[in-house]
């Protein structure tokens, strides 16, 4: 057998080892390592050392198979790698990579089992390991569910150390050295005497190594990278200007094209007249796509103004007309036959709530959209024996898939090479764009066809955050929460998502109730129930998904509850909270604010808490009640992350997630009339402006055994935290977003 067909055969472990419940799907083949992609196209001269780090002459590669939308992913992938493989960031390109089950994600198991995160038992670790193997097996690279750190902690810094170890084995074979005399730093090998080898210069022997497996990760206290505030690698091209992104991206020989598909989502086209655009200037083509049409055209304006020009007879959509009629279908889903999920009943509510002087309400969060900042777009070329896609994706090989499909390939045929996004919070985890891409490709064979979204092509058909409803009942007795029941009706935002990418859903939809049902508060009679009602307009995930509409539902009516007993919002709930995490988060956000310290005339203060994504998060958020509506001065978040892998971004992190979610429960819905969306663009979709953002105060707690994200967790809790100011300030409860509607802003 040649050196090349051993090589090819080689793998890498990037993975712990299988808990019991990975037996459910074959322990052996559980456990098997998974094969090294950058084997397959391994250049003379060049080590693919682990599926994480290429090294060449060139330079050092590192692979970064989470998508960067601007939270930093790239970056912190790469440090993770960098710390054990003894380069600096400035040493170093990263590339994301081809699409491979190698880089499934190990951390959505987590979400994906029926346990809460606080839940360490066995069968939540069995679940969990379940759930782990189907992952692997499936290849389920995804980028979400703030798994980016998770997933990448422990296995991206144990391939640098397997990659370091294996360039000094390299050292140690070329100059005869002991490999525990040999040294490592700034991307060199050094020798007892002083000399110095370069990784790029050790890279043809090390690709005739087998990997050095059996490494130990350093302890947190030699840490050179994580932990400490480090330089971004996209810092210097953003700051100037020179990022490129798909909107960006250009081939030779490139047409650009833009689409038209029904505004009723999902219905289809009776019948279309493109004379009058076919003439206009620049056009190269109108063809028909699913549900629509497609115009191609020598620019981007030219196109979209042509595909306006084209008069178009619409079929009806399949979801109810107006909006009325969805929340009725939501009203009318609060019945047994509806009922989802139970994941939360303790004590004996139905008793507690008999004869008591019950306190009732009822909350609503509408539809949003994601509305990135960066238009949506992707590029495909089709020729006889391959496909290339050139887009930004948080879902490579949902994509792969899906073109091959389309193209009738194979998938290793097509090849998905995935850009830096201007924005995604989950609109990424869609990929309509590409499929519209390859349809038109499909006709212009040998061409690329780069399709761009108009603004209001991709407001109107965003698949959207879920509309969601919820009704709590509740009593208190002797100053104290005694009885808690809340029921959450909504779509399912998996069968939606998954659906259109043809996976079947069964069980229940955990996100129905995520961000309630797990709540760390131990109060006497809690029920947390979920009612799946019948699929309306298309939806997906948004930022914080379930919790996103659920951490206001349930923060909200606690504080009712906490305000009816006549008990401190944050005393109760620092009474009501059992998990000693949540409870320092609560503890260290009641400091940063100087919670119970007098305020101004016309100044107050709410709280909220909510555990999503296995985070407990905190916040506070200081109102004034001026005389033309409320301005919001400050806010101060604790969250439990259990290490902080780069404190600036960190703080990015968190404040950015704070400014999307107020801006969105201040101003933000979709709404359908005529079964089509109402609004078109920011005109009529305003978040946050800048003089509206407060000052917002930060903190990291590193208590917790687990490495969790921060990219979705501090979204639940700003909304309830609004309302809850504002009841405080004025006395006037808000049940429903957008605030806006019942409420002035400044």
């Amino acid at each position: 057998m040649s050196r090349i067909g051993k090589i090819a055969r080689r793998s890498f472990l990037v993975g712990s080892a299988a808990v019991v419940g990975g037996v459910a799907f074959g322990y052996v083949m559980y456990k098997r390592p998974v094969a090294n992609p950058l084997l397959d196209q391994v250049a003379e001269g060049e080590a693919a050392l682990t599926p994480y780090v290429r090294v060449d002459a060139s330079g050092i590669t590192l692979i970064t198979p989470r998508a960067d939308s601007g939270q930093g992913a790239y970056s912190v992938q790469a440090a993770l790698i960098a710390e054990e493989l003894d380069v600096e960031l400035d040493q170093i390109r990263v590339d994301p990579g081809m699409p491979s089950p190698a880089y499934y994600n190990t951390a959505l198991s987590a979400e994906a089992a029926p346990f809460r995160s606080t839940d360490d038992s066995f069968a939540a670790q069995s679940m969990r390991g379940v759930m782990d193997a189907l992952m692997k097996f499936l290849g389920m690279q995804i980028t979400g569910g703030s798994t980016t750190v998770p997933d990448s902690f422990e296995k991206l810094r144990l391939a640098g150390a397997v990659a370091r170890e294996t360039l000094k084995a390299a050292a140690a074979q070329q100059t005869g050295v002991q490999v525990a005399d040999l040294k490592t730093a700034r991307g060199l090998v050094e020798l007892p005497g002083g000399d110095t080898l370069r990784y790029e210069d050790l890279a043809p022997i090390a690709a005739t190594l087998d990997p050095v497996n059996d490494v130990t990760l350093r302890d947190p206290s030699t840490w050179r990278l994580v932990g400490k505030a480090m330089e971004r690698v996209d810092i210097v091209a953003k700051s100037t200007g020179t990022q490129s992104y798909g909107i960006d991206f250009e081939v030779e020989g490139m047409v650009h094209a833009t689409v038209r598909t029904n505004p009723r989502r999902g219905g289809g086209m009776i019948e279309f007249d493109s004379a009058s655009a076919e003439q206009m200037r620049g056009v190269q083509a109108v063809v028909p796509i699913t549900n629509g049409v497609a115009v191609v055209a020598d620019n981007t304006w030219r196109a979209i103004q042509a595909a306006n020009a084209i008069d178009i007879t619409w079929a009806d959509a399949p979801y109810p007309a107006e909006m009325e009629e969805h929340w009725q279908t939501l009203s009318d889903s609060f019945v047994e036959d509806r009922r989802d999920s139970r994941m939360r009943d303790d004590g004996d509510v139905d008793t507690a709530l008999d004869g008591a002087q019950v306190i009732e309400a009822e909350y609503r969060a509408p539809y949003l959209a994601h509305a990135p900042l960066e238009p949506i777009t992707a590029t495909v070329q089709m020729t006889e024996d391959r496909v290339d896609v050139w887009t930004g994706t948080q879902v490579p090989r949902f994509v792969q898939s899906n073109v091959a499909k389309l193209c009738d390939m194979d998938a290793d045929q097509v090849f998905v090479h995935v850009l830096m996004m201007g924005g995604s919070f989950g609109h990424r985890l869609e990929d309509r764009v590409v499929r519209e891409a390859t349809e038109i490709a499909l006709q212009l064979k040998g061409t690329p066809v780069k399709l761009t979204y108009s603004r209001e092509e991709d407001m109107t058909h965003n698949d959207t955050r879920q509309i969601a409803m919820a009704r709590g009942r509740g009593t208190v007795s002797g100053g104290k929460v005694d009885a808690f029941d809340l029921g959450i009706a909504m779509p399912s935002v998996i069968a939606s998502q998954m659906g259109r990418q043809g996976f079947p859903v069964a069980g229940p939809d955990l996100q129905i109730v995520a961000g309630a049902w797990e709540q760390p508060m131990q109060i006497p009679h809690y029920r947390v129930s979920g009612y799946r009602a019948p699929e309306l307009a298309p939806i997906t995930s948004w930022r914080s998904v379930g919790a996103s509409t659920n951490g206001f539902f349930h923060d909200v009516f606690l504080d009712e509850l906490i305000h009816a007993a006549g008990a401190d919002p944050m005393e109760e709930r620092l009474r009501l909270c059992w998990h000693a995490p949540s409870r320092k988060t609560l503890e260290a956000v009641a400091e940063m604010s100087n919670w119970g310290a007098a305020l101004g005339p016309d100044k107050a203060r709410g709280v909220a808490f909510c555990l999503s994504f296995g985070v407990p998060t905190a916040e506070v958020i200081e109102v004034t009640n001026t005389a033309n509506g409320i301005r919001i001065d400050n806010v101060c978040v604790a969250a439990e992350v259990g290490t902080v892998v780069d404190p600036v971004n960190f703080e990015n992190m968190v404040q950015g997630g704070v400014v999307w979610a107020l801006g969105h429960a201040m101003n933000c819905e979709i709404t359908y009339s005529d079964g089509m969306v109402d609004q078109q663009n920011y005109y009529d979709y305003e978040g946050m402006r800048m003089f509206q953002a407060p000052v917002i105060n930060v903190r990291g707690l590193e208590n917790g055994d687990a490495v969790r994200g921060v990219g979705e967790p501090m979204v639940p809790p700003a909304a309830a935290a609004l309302s809850n100011a504002i009841f405080a300030a004025t006395g006037q409860r808000i049940r429903e977003m957008p605030m806006n509607k019942f409420i002035d802003f400044v």
